[in-house]
């Protein structure tokens, strides 16, 4: 069984990096949206999205894109 998404996969498919315009990925721990072209993480908190740049955390080094 796969979980639930933390955002609907239709509003997930329209969404795009503030910083750059690139599209967004989930990561479930910590709840996060990536970007897949710049690398910025944008927390999500109580299933809403944080998609202020300027509140947006470095990329993870460890991620491979």
């Amino acid at each position: 069984m796969t979980p639930d998404p933390i955002v609907p996969a239709e509003l997930l498919a329209i969404m795009q990096c503030p910083a750059c315009g690139g599209g967004l990925e989930e990561r479930r721990e910590p709840p996060t949206l990536v970007c897949v072209a710049c690398g910025l993480r944008y927390p999500v908190e109580d299933g809403i999205p944080n998609m202020l740049v300027d509140e947006a955390l470095p990329p993870d080094d460890e991620d491979p894109r």
